[in-house]
C-alpha cells in the first residue's frame, strides 16, 4: 500500500517513515478482523508502552475492561448501537475504556513532589471534567499503541452509556467513554481514507 499524500514533510519527522505510515498515514479504523486471538502478553505490551504518554499533572484516569469471556460479550453487544453490534460480536478482543472519576486518590504516588495534590480536585464536577479530558488523551495513545503492536483498532462511541456503566462499571466511580475492537484486520477492513483539513485551514500564527 502506498502512503497517502504527506506534503513532503515525512523527512522532517525523526520517526522512521514506515512507523509514521503504520501509526498515522496508513493506520485507520478497522471494521472487520480475522479470528486470530489477541494474547494477554500482546495487550500488556500495548499498555506498557502507552502508559508513558503525557497527561495533565501525570493523571492516569484511564481504566480498561477487557471483554474476553462470551458471557461478558453477550452483555456488551446489545448495548452497542447499529452496526457496532455486529463488529463487536466478531472482534477477537474488545476493550471498554472508562475514566476513573476518583483518579485523584492515586495522585500522592504519581506526583510525589507535591503536598496534598488531591486538594486540587476536591470539587467533584471539576474532577470529573479533568478525568474525562485526560482519559480522552489516553485513548488517543491507546489507539496508537494498538497500531504500534501490529494490530488494528476499531474505536466506537456509539453505545448505551448508562447500560455499559451498569454492566461493567457498577461501582459508580467510572464513566465509560469508548469501546475499542482490537485484532488483526480482516477482509475489507478499511473504508477509503477520508479527507483531512489542510495545514492552512488549521494553523495560524500570531
Amino acid at each position: 500500500m502506498s502512503a497517502p499524500e504527506n506534503s513532503g514533510t515525512a523527512d522532517l519527522i525523526t520517526l522512521a517513515a514506515e512507523a509514521q505510515d503504520q501509526l498515522f498515514r496508513e493506520g485507520r479504523t478497522a471494521n472487520t478482523f480475522t479470528d486470530e486471538p489477541v494474547s494477554e502478553a500482546q495487550f500488556r505490551a500495548v499498555y506498557e508502552l502507552i502508559k508513558f504518554g503525557p497527561t495533565s499533572l501525570n493523571q492516569q484516569p484511564l481504566r480498561v475492561v477487557l471483554v474476553r469471556s462470551q458471557e461478558a460479550r453477550d452483555r456488551l453487544v446489545p448495548l452497542m448501537t447499529g452496526r457496532n453490534q455486529e463488529k463487536t460480536s466478531k472482534a477477537p478482543l474488545v476493550a471498554v475504556l472508562g475514566a476513573d472519576l476518583d483518579f485523584h486518590e492515586e495522585l500522592p504516588r504519581l506526583v510525589p513532589f507535591m503536598d496534598d495534590p488531591q486538594a486540587l480536585f476536591a470539587d467533584p464536577a471539576a474532577r470529573a471534567e479533568s478525568a474525562k479530558f485526560n482519559t480522552a488523551i489516553q485513548i488517543g495513545y491507546f489507539i496508537l499503541g494498538v497500531r504500534a503492536a501490529g494490530l488494528a483498532a476499531g474505536p466506537m462511541i456509539g453505545f448505551d452509556r448508562e447500560g455499559v456503566t451498569k454492566e461493567f462499571f457498577p461501582d459508580g466511580r467510572h464513566a465509560p467513554l469508548c469501546v475499542v475492537n482490537i485484532g488483526k484486520p480482516g477482509p475489507d477492513a478499511w473504508m477509503g481514507r477520508l479527507p483531512r483539513l489542510a495545514y492552512d485551514e488549521v494553523v495560524t500564527s500570531v
